[in-house]
């Protein structure tokens, strides 16, 4: 029995040995069949392959060639997978060695190719040929990346076998009048047409998609698609599981079809603009794993305060929307969920959510990743959140929270912690960090520069983590540098900034061998000498703004890029050789310090340099002719120095030159026309000795020009009509020169100074400006953007106030005095509704003061003093408030209060009136009336009651004999009355 078993096993062991020898011989007599390795060397010739990505392509086995997959049964070619696996670009596919070059239609002699995928190439300077619709046994197409010319051949509609279609970023610039095409694959279930422009098939995409019964993953990704349907008429793709419509323009609420999608477990709308809420649309979700509504535009749309449908969501992306409320009950509705709720990534961010944080929270208990940034959460964080075992990274920056409590140190699992921009108080000890382990990055940016909470922390604790990265800022980590620090050997980006540290850096933390990408210690009132044996990786970043540094300016290795040393004590010159130790410097700001000594020509040789700020110290001599070295130069300030000379040529190669301040010099000469090629925002020259004429050049040059001050120089001529070309311009200030002529009419052309520019317009604006504004002088930073102001004052020049400046209906400040303006004030000056700085003063103005003038309410400084004004000063509104003489004043022909003069028709006042006071006037004018109504009701009876007497008595010759007989009566009476009592008062006196 054995033997027969034995020789059984042996039979079939000789009998596989020898279909597998037959085999082996058959695929290496089927290796390759001639014609298609023909078809292949064609195609191989009519591409371009810098990268000679086709090396392999030799010899006569084309199976064995690189990208080629031929069946093992017929030898012939199944597949070519010449996709570029190392793009420069990831999502483009070009910039590297790639192919290109012209697709062969050898390829049709491929008959059985069922995959052909040439992604991530660069076929830019060709068009998809229309015979790739030819194979009839394609099943696999790939092309995303290739970067081709035209649009999508429609004949790859008659693939009818096709299962996978990709042409995500497929080209150059393509549109589609519709996709009818896709209705031939009926098979299809994968399709990917991202950033194909579908536009224009807007209307019929939803019905062509629903013919596609097979269709497992949709994207159709910043495809432009603006409507997404509400209704279908019957639901056909009910297979798909992955839905990508993000980056779109969808401006509806989430349609019911959407919930009919049983089998969808990924949902991508963000970037759109999503509108309604969202409380219906998770009770259709219940099979939804993953969803993505990040970047939308929720309107008053609030979470579900019913969420048994989410219990088993592993990512619930919401960020980038309106959405609004508070979250209690959403979270109180996930921790009761009857398994736990399988949620592990929850992002909220850039929201308006609002309210505290439940302590509820804790019972999500496989959340890893939480992000809630940048909405209105306030009060603390809850304690309970110390049973978040599982959680890795947070983020609640960005919101008004207050309290970070001790249970936050128990996150034994966290490696990243973002808590910047709140309104953190109290103090942090120990606890806060006692289990934090695997704390790798801590963020905790203070929102303001009050500090509000402190690092109470001993000396000789020793932290369980390995920091990376370390941002405080504007929290109390002082006296001393933070001990605590000591053994954070792993440090890359170190920020201390205002954090109440004085005295010097430690050598330990200079001799921890760090390896620095960003050392930010500004604001503090450190000392010492500046810790310029500290290494730096490439692209970093040195700050030391705001200290008591002092002695020699300090230079740093040359991977440093940016240099802030600005407000300490620094003297002596600029290290000569600045240019030639940090070679790679972009930013570099020695501002406010007490430098001497001329601008080093090796500054010249930072050809990467983007900002230079080194005013406000003493620096002499003529600005270098070294600018052509350095294109990039962004921003360019020079203020506050004693630099002398002229503008060199040179400044007008600097074609990305946004913001030139030279302000406050002896520089002199004139403007040179090289600047015209220049596109700056921001020019600043003032307080020097600049003459000439303004250059007519300046609206061509400079057309976006936000900031043209000229102030306190020695510009003459006329004010060139060509200004009003300055479209942008919110903040002209060509004060004091020696300017003549009239102010061009054309100067409500300014349409920057009618309208009002918003937060998103303060990334155009560097630096600080001085503002003459309400009487005095302003500087001006963070809200430059929001100031607008014309001054022409201090000239020489002509003529009337143009009527188009009440056009400017933004301005702030307008200031023309001293000059020689005649003429009447504008009656139509009363449109400046946000005017709050007005000077007319020292000009030769006549007339009366506007009535509308009084309309004027935000105005709280007015001068228009010495002029030829006349008439009777207006007492409305915010002419009420202006009761100093001062500003009146020189105007002989004005009355009225608070002058002395009064107007024809005034009484004298008993008293000097208070202006200030609405309840006074109102009293005056009550007892003037009263005065009036007794002078009138007093001669009224006088006159009636003589008229009604003794004219009665005159014309009526009766009753005037009555009157008199009635009168003798009277008087015997009073004879005889008067009689008696005298002889009785004697009587008594003699008794």
């Amino acid at each position: 029995m054995f033997e027969s078993i034995f020789s059984f096993k042996l039979f079939l062991l000789l009998l596989l040995s020898g279909k597998s020898l037959y085999l082996q011989t058959v695929t290496l007599a089927l290796s390759c069949v001639d014609n298609e390795r023909e078809a292949l060397l064609k195609f191989k010739r009519g591409l371009t392959d810098p990268g000679d990505l086709l090396s392999s392509w030799t010899g006569r086995d084309c199976c064995a060639w690189e990208g080629v997959r031929c069946s093992n049964r017929t030898g012939r070619i199944l597949g070519l997978d010449l996709r570029n696996r190392n793009p420069s670009d990831p999502d483009l596919g070009f910039g590297g060695p790639s192919l290109g070059g012209e697709i062969s239609p050898s390829l049709l002699e491929l008959k059985d190719l069922r995959r052909l995928d040439l992604s991530m190439n660069d076929f830019s300077s060709t068009k998809i040929p229309n015979f790739l619709g030819s194979f009839q046994y394609m099943k696999y197409l790939n092309l995303s990346g290739a970067s081709f010319a035209g649009n999508i051949p429609l004949n790859l509609g008659d693939l009818s076998r096709l299962r996978y279609l990709d042409l995500r970023n497929c080209f150059l610039q393509s549109d589609a009048n519709d996709l009818f095409w896709l209705s031939g694959l009926p098979l299809l279930e994968y399709l990917d047409l991202g950033a194909v422009d579908l536009s224009k098939a807007a209307s019929d995409w939803l019905q062509t998609i629903n013919l596609l019964p097979s269709l497992r993953e949709l994207h159709l990704s910043n495809c432009r698609l603006l409507k997404l349907p509400h209704s279908l008429p019957f639901i056909n793709f009910t297979s798909i599981s992955v839905l990508d419509l993000s980056n779109n323009g969808f401006n509806s609420s989430l349609p019911p079809w959407l919930f009919n999608l049983t089998n969808l477990v990924y949902l991508d709308l963000n970037s759109n603009s999503i509108m309604g809420g969202v409380l219906d649309m998770f009770s259709g979700l219940a099979f939804l794993q993953e969803l993505d509504l990040s970047e939308n535009s929720l309107i008053e749309g609030e979470l579900p305060t019913s969420v048994g449908s989410l219990c088993n969501m592993n990512v619930l992306k919401l960020s980038v929307n309106n959405m609004e409320g508070e979250i209690t009950d959403f979270l109180d509705g996930l921790s009761r969920c009857s398994n736990g709720s399988s949620i592990e990534n929850l992002d909220l961010g850039l929201n308006q959510f609002s309210g505290s944080l439940p302590e509820s929270i804790a019972h999500l208990s496989k959340l890893r990743y939480l992000q809630l940034p940048n909405n209105l959460f306030e009060g603390p964080i809850p304690e309970s959140i110390g049973n978040m075992s599982a959680l890795e990274e947070i983020n609640f920056s960005g919101n008004k929270m207050n309290r970070i409590p001790t249970g936050f140190g128990q996150l034994s699992a966290l490696t990243a912690a973002g808590l910047s921009y709140n309104v953190w108080e109290g103090v942090i000890s120990e606890a806060h960090f006692a289990n934090l382990s695997r704390l790798r990055d801590l963020d905790l940016y203070k929102d303001s520069p009050n500090i509000s909470l402190a690092f109470n922390i001993s000396p000789g604790w020793a932290p369980p983590f390995k920091l990376h990265l370390i941002n405080i800022r504007s929290c109390n980590l002082g006296p001393n540098f933070p001990n605590w620090l000591k053994k954070q050997d792993e440090l890359v980006t170190v920020v201390l900034n205002n954090a109440q540290i004085s005295g010097e850096i430690p050598n330990w933390f200079l001799e921890l061998n760090l390896q620095l990408d960003k050392f930010d210690v500004a604001y503090n009132q450190l000392s010492g000498s500046p810790p310029t044996s500290l290494v730096f990786t490439s692209s970093a970043n040195v700050a030391l703004s705001s200290n008591l540094y002092e002695g020699p300016l300090p230079l740093w290795s040359p991977n440093v890029t940016q240099v802030y040393l600005d407000n300490n004590r620094f003297s002596g010159p600029i290290p000569p050789d600045i240019g030639d130790k940090m070679p790679l410097l972009t930013d570099l700001d020695i501002s406010q310090n007490s430098l001497t000594g001329r601008i080093p020509l090796s500054i010249g040789n930072l050809s990467t340099l983007t900002s230079l700020v080194i005013s406000n110290n003493y620096l002499t001599g003529e600005i270098p002719g070294f600018w052509s070295n350095i294109p990039f130069l962004y921003e360019f300030v020079m203020s506050n120095n004693s630099l002398s000379g002229t503008i060199p040529s040179s400044i007008g190669s600097l074609n990305s030159l946004k913001f030139f301040v030279l302000s406050n010099n002896n520089l002199s000469g004139e403007l040179p026309p090289s600047l015209m090629n220049c596109s700056i925002w921001s020019l600043d020259l003032g307080e020097n000795r600049f003459s000439g004429k303004i250059p007519r050049w300046i609206s061509e040059g400079m057309p976006n020009l936000l900031i043209l001050r000229l102030r306190s120089n020695l510009f003459s001529g006329e004010i060139p009509p060509e200004i009003c070309g300055l479209s942008e311009l919110h903040i002209l200030d060509l004060s004091h020169n020696d300017l003549r002529g009239p102010i061009p009419s054309c100067v409500g052309n300014l349409t920057g100074l009618k309208v009002e520019l918003t937060d998103i317009d303060n990334q155009r604006y560097e630096g600080k400006l001085t503002v003459v504004a309400k009487g005095r002088q302003l500087q001006y930073q963070q809200t430059l953007y929001l100031v607008n102001s014309f001054d022409l004052s201090d000239n020489r020049l002509s003529g009337e106030i143009p009527s188009g400046l009440a056009d400017l209906v933004k301005l702030g400040t307008l200031n023309l005095s001293m000059n020689g303006l005649v003429g009447e004030i504008p009656s139509s000056i009363g449109n400046l509704d946000v005017l709050e700085t007005l000077d007319l003063s020292r000009n030769r103005l006549s007339g009366p003061i506007p009535p509308g003038m009084t309309s004027l309410t935000k105005l709280n400084h007015l001068d228009l003093s010495y002029n030829n004004l006349s008439g009777k000063i207006p007492t409305a509104n915010q002419f009420q408030t202006f009761n100093d003489p001062s500003m009146y004043e020189g105007n002989s022909g004005l009355c009225g209060v608070p002058l002395t003069k009064l107007c024809p028709g005034d009484g004298a006042p008993s008293h000097p009136p208070d202006a200030n006071s609405d309840e006074n006037d109102g009293d005056n004018d009550e007892d003037r009336l009263d005065r009036l109504w007794l002078f009138l009701s007093t001669g009224l009876g006088f006159i009636i009651g003589f008229w009604g007497v003794c004219g009665t008595l005159i014309i009526k010759k009766s009753w005037r004999i009555a009157y008199y007989r009635f009168a003798d009566r009277i008087i015997d009476k009073l004879i005889v009355f008067w009689s008696v009592n005298t002889r009785l008062r004697g009587g008594a006196e003699g008794g």
